[in-house]
């Protein structure tokens, strides 16, 4: 049998996160009443590091897993491997987090299979047991153990989206892009940017994000924001910098990128 060992998972450095509607103090407790949390915002809005920030906070070790259509329970609880001469048990992420007291954090879970998602549900309510059928045992979880599960409501498609029974599991936590001065020293922090720069940014941003209404399936994320800083920041021309970082990420339709660019041009 293998579990990774704990340090393989911690989160050392103290992840940059502007706190914006008391959710900290609710993570918080939700940890210490064993209450599973589901986060729900657009793509890039500070989810993924908030839930890093958090495992640093309550110092504990952080699982993260990228959810997938091809994502099976046994990608998540494990599964006997030949190893030498030998046949291992080798534990999914799932088992390792029970076993470690740590924060499962399941990215974009709508992503994964509604039959590979029941696996958590034993986490999920009083029981916080996980039964593993091929080990022959069941796992209880320590009061250390966390699960956090994110999506993006505004993305997903109806195929796709959280069943009640799972939804009504966790309590929830809105996402949205954080307001103008959280995103600028986000910005300043993360890509080393000017201020100025910073604050043509999110003005220019807070337009984008407009463009919704007229096609553009989603606003600029705060991520896109602070890449494009770093390209400027090391000598990449702002027009070429906000082209990469911003009109063609953002889309493959041509009059899109256009009126993406057109918003950029009144700021750079």
């Amino acid at each position: 049998m293998w579990t990774p060992p704990a340090a393989d998972f911690a989160v050392e450095a103290e992840p940059f996160y502007v706190p914006v509607r008391g959710e900290v103090q609710l993570f918080e407790r939700a940890w210490q009443g064993n209450i599973p949390v589901l986060l729900k915002g657009p793509t890039g809005c500070g989810k993924t590091r908030f839930v890093a920030h958090m495992a640093w906070r309550l110092q504990r070790p952080l699982i993260t897993v990228a959810c997938h259509e091809d994502l099976t329970a046994s990608d998540l609880v494990g599964r006997f491997l030949l190893h030498g001469d030998e046949t291992v048990w080798v534990d999914g992420p799932l088992t390792a987090a029970l076993r470690l007291g740590a924060i499962l954090y399941l990215d974009e879970v709508v992503e994964a299979r509604k039959d590979t998602l029941v696996v958590i549900h034993p986490l999920t309510d009083h029981r916080r047991a996980l039964t593993i059928d091929k080990l022959a045992t069941v796992l209880r979880a320590p009061p250390e153990f966390m699960l956090v599960v994110s999506y993006n409501p505004g993305y997903q498609s109806a195929q796709k989206e959280l069943k009640p029974s799972t939804r009504q599991r966790f309590v929830a936590l809105d996402f949205q892009h954080p307001p103008a001065e959280v995103e600028e020293a986000v910005i300043i922090t993360e890509a080393g940017a000017a201020p100025e720069l910073a604050r043509r940014l999110v003005k220019a941003a807070a337009r984008i994000r407009n463009l919704t209404s007229r096609g553009l399936e989603e606003g600029v994320s705060t991520r896109l924001l602070v890449h494009c800083a770093r390209l400027i920041a090391l000598g990449v021309p702002p027009a070429e910098a906000t082209a990469a970082a911003l009109s063609r990420a953002l889309s493959d339709d041509p009059d899109l990128q256009a009126s993406v660019r057109e918003v950029v041009a009144d700021f750079f």
